[in-house]
């Protein structure tokens, strides 16, 4: 179990916890971590949830401690192993070479279909779940904010929060016929936010304009914020963190979570 405690805008603190899940997915076992208010499920309240997408590493500690962050203000998180079917239970790649050339190869080989699966177990779960809420939110980084726009297509996911979503908008990912993520945004009935870094390198302006005219065309209702800003700048490990930027986007997350 992980503790912390964080202020929210409600002027308390509160604990949280952290639990370790198997779930059967069509494509073998996922590893879900679930963060949660400490003791949500004897504590007579229900909350909200958050399906959160990892970069291509799974859950390095950045992505665990924004997690955690996101659950002290009252949610209930889930954090997905994305490659499950891939690599060993538990695996977390590294932040360097190696890591990044596996997580690559990782995205490249599994087909988008079997994300979607994903996320229908882990909604299915939430369900059993007496202390959750309907209301499930979706966010991610890198990647993994490629895989919330993917689960928004869900129409069980009421807000969507992407950061610097890799892939959206080139179309390369493997699938079947008509099932590339950005083809199928007419499908996207909650509210959806797309974060950008104008000094992004694996996002072009002319790619960032491409998903915007279709998400204008598809008539979704979305918000769009773009910032002088790297890759990778909510991660608070390295160069590329931004603190301000980060503060400021967990604060509209949460803030977009708190309306569903």
């Amino acid at each position: 179990m992980i503790a912390v405690q964080t202020s929210t805008s409600d002027d308390f603190q509160m604990q949280i916890e952290q639990l370790q899940l198997r779930l059967t997915t069509p494509t073998g076992p996922m590893a879900v971590y679930q963060y949660q208010p400490l003791a949500a499920a004897t504590s007579g309240k229900t909350y909200p949830a958050i399906l959160f997408y990892s970069e291509i590493f799974q859950q390095t500690a950045p992505i665990a401690r924004s997690a955690a962050l996101l659950a002290s203000h009252g949610f209930v998180v889930l954090v997905p192993e994305i490659f499950h079917e891939l690599n060993p239970l538990g695996t977390v790649l590294a932040y360097d070479d190696a890591g990044k050339d596996k997580g690559n190869q990782d995205k490249w080989t599994k087909p988008l279909e079997s994300y979607d699966s994903d996320n229908v177990a882990m909604l299915d779960y939430l369900k059993t779940l007496s202390y959750v809420r309907p209301e499930v939110g979706a966010m991610g980084v890198c990647i993994g904010g490629h895989l919330a726009f993917r689960a928004a297509l869900n129409p069980a996911i009421k807000a969507t929060y992407c950061l610097y979503a890799t892939d959206l908008h080139s179309d390369t990912l493997p699938c079947g016929e008509g099932q590339q993520t950005l083809s199928r945004a007419a499908d996207i009935q909650g509210e959806l936010v797309l974060v950008w870094g104008k000094q992004d390198p694996h996002v072009s302006a002319e790619g960032r304009q491409k998903v915007y005219q279709h998400l204008t065309a598809a008539n979704v209702r979305f918000s769009w914020h773009e910032y002088n800003a790297q890759h990778a700048f909510m991660r608070d490990e390295g160069e590329r963190y931004d603190a301000a930027l980060a503060l400021q986007n967990y604060q509209q997350a949460i803030a977009l979570f708190r309306q569903m």
